[in-house]
């Protein structure tokens, strides 16, 4: 009797199977797709109007992708020094604006040397701190990633500030030397071109 009901019931994935079909895979946009947009029909007379669009649209692009984030951190670093003189005008001054400079005893080469060495220090410590290819019997665990990243700071401004005041962050150190030191804030820019930066 078991056996008669199971035979009458229909099978569920037969039933499935054709109820729905997958359809075939279809790129996003095709080549005919985009032959549509043409405002020419001839594909041999030239760049014309959709080129161009599309040049220029791709070139934009790419700038505000790969740059975006840079110049808002520096927009960011001169906003905020522009605010803390605004707030705390008397301390402003008399630390002299939170600008980096060589002490005395030391050359411009030495600072030079020690902020190359401490940025390597500090960026080569967070690329090993975050890497996601690291075999899982040698990587950390990721919650514990700050604590390498903070020790470095740590050591590199222990290091260096008694050379330079610890200029790592060149978005820091560009905000404070457009506010307090207008004059000199071109420095900064050049300052990774070993020739440049030791010219005053």
């Amino acid at each position: 009797m078991a056996e008669e009901v199971s035979s009458a019931l229909p099978d569920k994935s037969s039933s499935l199977a054709k109820d729905y079909h997958e359809p075939p895979p279809a790129p996003f946009i095709g080549v005919a797709e985009l032959k549509k947009w043409a405002k020419i029909d001839d594909p041999c007379s030239g760049v014309r109007l959709l080129g161009i669009a599309w040049a220029f649209g791709g070139m934009v692009f790419v700038l505000v992708y790969c740059t975006a984030g840079i110049s808002v951190q520096y927009l960011g670093a001169i906003c905020g020094v522009a605010l803390v003189k605004d707030m705390y005008k008397s301390n402003y001054e008399l630390y002299g604006g939170g600008v980096n400079l060589i002490s005395p005893g030391y050359s411009k080469g030495i600072a030079w040397s020690a902020e190359i060495i401490g940025t390597f220090v500090l960026v080569y410590t967070v690329l090993s701190a975050t890497d996601s290819k690291r075999n899982a019997r040698d990587s950390h665990v990721p919650v514990l990633a700050p604590l390498p990243i903070g020790f470095a700071v740590f050591l590199v401004h222990l290091a260096t500030i008694p050379i330079t005041g610890t200029e790592i962050n060149p978005a820091r150190s560009l905000g404070t030397a457009v506010i307090y030191n207008k004059h000199m804030a071109w420095k900064d820019l050049v300052s990774p071109h070993p020739i440049l930066s030791l010219v005053q």
